[in-house]
């Protein structure tokens, strides 16, 4: 048996390798203001505003000491969850230059043998958890967005809510279209907003200086101490200026860490501190304004041109948050979480920039659903948190492994670093569960909801891919054999690629055209595709190729769970390629796939209903053909019946 391979090893790398990080260092971080930190970015719009409502009773009037607890709150939150966690450890947490947490699942995964069903869940939690964000962002803040109109005009209520879905379906809608062009405008509008953000904090700090001092967190553990029966309620208001966080870490791979960081600590930070601080000084001046701070830290002439910056700037927030949940889909897909979804290319220079129609609607009836249900951005806050604060446990738990086994940190260590930020996380879960009557049950539900799809289809996957693995030959044994059980087969001339999730046994639609059709051809080609565990795979170590005989040669194509499977492409590449040893008439060849029909026994398998679900979402899964951009014409599926 004659055997010649590709290079077998990826050598580690960044995004980079693959095109995602374009121009200079500044270029690319204004590029993350406008992307990574839009969610966080609208924060303020809502966050403080919340948070005095839990504090001061309808009524009553905030003394200095509530504000400045509330502030030093959300100031040590931002301190602790966004610059030290997120920007200070994860950033360096990269899988070959990737972040996110199915990247950190990944990574783990990787080389932690034990318990590796465990991350495993993990990884299905944080992205289950983090479409329930990717539904309540888009309606949270373009909602509280709107409903700074009522500043300007008191009587505009009965447009808010229709304005609103009307926003949001436009959003949705140019979805196909690519955002190729208008995330050009991302950066310098977001930019922009940030600005406006601190100038128009520091315009109000003035009125009451003594603001300032809530930068000690001694205020935020005085409040804290002083207000035991409404600290939870506090603390989940106060969440809400952190949620984005994850963001820094999900889209590390487009901008790489020292942008994000730059970013983070030379303008970000600094507006963000700015505005909370001139909110608070501005309530303690003037009581009229805690019904909507954030308008009205600006005077009437400029609060239309306020709320029009703020809808554009929630309209790229949750342009972030859905182009993060069709990549996200897209890696789910991929490493067998998801069954296989319509996924088009919006761009031809950027193969991040996808569009996943089936995500795309049904994240779209998700928000409009919201946002006639709950009706204002503070019936909604109630609904927020509890997906971003389980992700966020989520990341630090799959962190500490990684810093332990992977880094090699020293348990002592990694407990001294990990351990408060868990902590603080599950104290903020802990807080924002108590929301759970009043809202806390919709993401939740998403997130159930979305866990038992995957759990369906991971464990009905095994169970058909094992049966069929039992029905189907060895491939060694089958080439031995063959002659000998079909005498009378036929040789034609040509190439026949045949499609096995098993490269070492015979797919069932090579033994189904042989036993029936009595056909082989002069090339056969055993093709498989596999998905590493780390995002990209380079070109040139794609293909792992065995010559097994003249008459059958087997292909493995890697490929990352970032990267595009386009299996057209990779052969033809091979077929360019002189060295790697391959000759087939691509033009010409046929394309053999294995279809099963799938069938229910009540005595098999799965429960019934989970059955009934895995077949349903079989029959609802992207065909292979268009998945793996085969071409069409030559395509012929041969099938069986299968018991799950």
């Amino acid at each position: 048996m004659a055997i010649a391979t590709t290079s077998s090893t990826t050598s580690p790398q960044s995004a980079e390798a693959h095109g995602e990080h374009h121009g200079g260092t500044w270029a690319l971080t204004i590029g993350a203001i406008g992307v990574v930190y839009g969610d966080i970015g609208t924060s303020p719009l809502y966050a403080f505003r919340e948070a005095v409502h839990v504090v001061v009773p309808e009524g009553q009037l905030p003394t200095l000491s509530d504000v400045q607890g509330i502030l030093s709150l959300i100031v040590w939150a931002i301190m602790i969850v966004v610059t030290a966690k997120y920007v200070g450890i994860l950033l360096r947490l990269d899988n070959r230059g990737e972040g996110g947490t199915l990247a950190l699942m990944a990574l783990a995964r990787s080389v932690i043998y034990r318990n590796t069903i465990g991350f495993l869940f993990l990884g299905m939690a944080g992205t289950a958890l983090f479409f329930g964000d990717s539904i309540i962002t888009p309606a949270i803040s373009v909602l509280s967005a709107v409903e700074g109109m009522q500043v300007v005009a008191p009587h505009f209520d009965a447009y808010i809510l229709p304005i609103t879905i009307g926003i949001i379906l436009g959003l949705f809608m140019f979805q196909s279209h690519g955002t190729a062009k208008v995330s050009a405008l991302f950066g310098p509008v977001t930019t922009t907003w940030f600005g406006v953000l601190g100038i128009s904090g520091i315009h109000h700090i003035m009125d009451n200086p003594q603001v300032l001092w809530a930068l000690s967190p001694t205020h935020a553990v005085t409040f804290l101490a002083g207000h035991l029966g409404i600290a939870m309620a506090t603390l989940g208001a106060v969440f809400l200026s952190v949620t984005g966080a994850e963001a820094l870490y999900a889209d590390l791979g487009h901008f790489g860490r020292k942008p994000i960081q730059l970013a983070w600590f030379w303008y970000i930070l600094p507006c963000l501190i700015l505005n909370y601080m001139g909110q608070g000084a501005m309530v303690l001046t003037d009581h009229t304004t805690m019904d909507n701070p954030f308008f009205k830290l600006v005077s009437e002439h400029w609060q239309i041109p306020l709320v029009l910056i703020a809808t554009c700037a929630t309209i790229i927030a949750s342009q972030a948050v859905i182009t993060g949940a069709f990549s996200l889909t897209r890696q789910a897909v991929n490493l067998g979480l998801l069954p296989r979804m319509v996924i088009k290319h919006t761009s031809d220079k950027h193969s991040g920039q996808i569009y996943l129609p089936q995500v795309n609607y049904t994240l779209m009836i998700g928000v409009i659903v919201l946002v006639m249900l709950f009706k204002s951005s503070t019936n909604l806050a109630a609904t927020y948190g509890i997906s971003v604060t389980g992700a966020m446990v989520v990341d630090a738990i799959m962190s500490f492994f990684v810093l332990w086994q992977i880094r090699e940190w020293s348990l002592p260590l990694t407990i001294g670093v990990v351990g408060p930020f868990l902590i603080v996380d599950t104290v903020f879960l802990t807080c924002n569960l108590s929301k759970l009557a009043s809202g806390g049950w919709v993401p939740l539900s998403i997130a159930a909801t979305l866990m038992v799809i995957m759990t369906t289809w991971i464990q009905g996957t095994f169970i058909v891919t094992s049966r069929a693995r039992k029905r189907d030959l060895k491939l060694d044994k089958f080439i031995k054999e063959y002659k000998e059980r079909y005498p009378d087969i036929q040789r034609v001339k040509g190439s026949a690629f045949f499609f096995a999730l098993d490269p070492s046994h015979t797919p069932s639609s090579l033994t189904q055209n042989v036993r029936h059709n009595k056909v082989l051809h002069e090339k056969n080609i055993i093709l498989s595709v596999k998905i590493e565990p780390f995002p990209y795979v380079e070109p040139e170590a794609r293909a792992l190729i065995t010559h097994l005989n003249d008459d059958f040669t087997v292909i493995v194509l890697r490929f990352g769970f970032k990267d595009d499977p386009d299996v057209q492409q990779e052969l033809m590449r091979l077929l360019r390629d002189k060295e790697s040893g391959v000759d087939f008439d691509w033009e010409h060849a046929s394309l053999f796939i294995s279809r099963r029909a799938l069938r229910s026994h009540p005595k098999y398998g799965l429960p019934l209903w989970q059955d009934v679900l895995y077949i349903w979402l079989s029959k609802h899964a992207s065909e292979p053909t268009d998945f793996y951009k085969l071409p069409v014409g030559r395509v012929i599926e041969i099938g069986r019946q299968v018991i799950i």
